[in-house]
């Protein structure tokens, strides 16, 4: 197995985060320090990271859960302004979480966490089209015009969205509510999208990611996924169809005391 892919289905990084580790000289194979990516690790290497020795995981089950950001939270491990993160939430859990799509310090709603790094790459990477719904509140009215804009696609600073799924679910003088479907994760792009029109978004919630909804989570709760939602998940990444409409599932919903 590639040394990157191995550390991510160890659980300590993504793929991608592997690559930067292995060109910075922190990990070795049998006491050995690699810089290149791509060598290959076997069943009897040892591998250590930073020099403290690594167990492989192997094919075991890995951790997988749903989060409900609330705002005013960070999508980071550490942050140097001190302000609270995702992780504050998840003190409890052991494993080490990488979340699937980072959201906004503004924006609240779905976050996958999981130890596979493997699934993140693959969740994340461009060529996956993973859908991303969510509920949008923007100031202004939108009318025919607008909505048909939308929906063609906008132009952004860094290449355009192609068609987007858009659909408004109530509309007054001063808000909209729409429902929004994406299958990329640029940054900021549902708010830059309505930037384009001079429109800002006042809020934003990620109601799904794949086949995984948010469903009834309550703000700050998180619950393990069942095996079949992670199946559904696994499924999703890999391009194939789930199982048409996203879980709705409740499950038991956990909280930092």
């Amino acid at each position: 197995m590639r040394l990157q892919k191995w550390l991510a289905q160890a659980g300590l990084c993504s793929r991608r985060e592997g690559e930067r580790w292995i060109a910075m000289g922190r990990v070795a194979i049998n006491n050995q320090i690699v810089t290149q990516p791509g060598c290959l690790v076997g069943d009897l290497d040892r591998v250590k990271v930073d020099g403290k020795p690594i167990e492989g995981k192997g094919k075991r089950s890995h951790v997988v859960l749903a989060f409900h950001k609330p705002p005013d939270v960070v999508c980071t491990r550490h942050d140097p302004e001190k302000r609270k993160t995702i992780y504050d939430y998840l003190e409890n859990v052991p494993e080490r979480l990488l979340y699937v799509g980072r959201l906004d310090i503004s924006s609240e709603g779905l976050i996958v966490l999981t130890d596979n790094g493997d699934l993140v790459h693959r969740l994340t990477h461009p060529s996956a089209r993973v859908p991303r719904c969510y509920r949008v509140r923007v100031h202004g009215r939108i009318n025919d015009a607008t909505l048909q804009s939308l929906q063609q696609g906008v132009q952004l600073e860094d290449g355009p969205t192609g068609p987007l799924e858009v659909t408004v679910d109530r509309n007054t003088s001063a808000n909209n509510w729409l429902t929004m479907t994406l299958r990329e994760g640029r940054n900021r792009i549902i708010r830059r999208i309505f930037e384009t029109l001079d429109m800002k978004v006042s809020r934003l919630i990620r109601i799904s990611y794949g086949p995984i909804a948010l469903g009834e989570l309550p703000r700050g709760h998180w619950r393990f996924l069942s095996t079949s939602e992670q199946k559904q998940l696994h499924q999703s990444a890999e391009g194939i169809s789930p199982p048409s409409g996203a879980s709705q599932k409740k499950g038991t919903s956990h909280q930092r005391p």
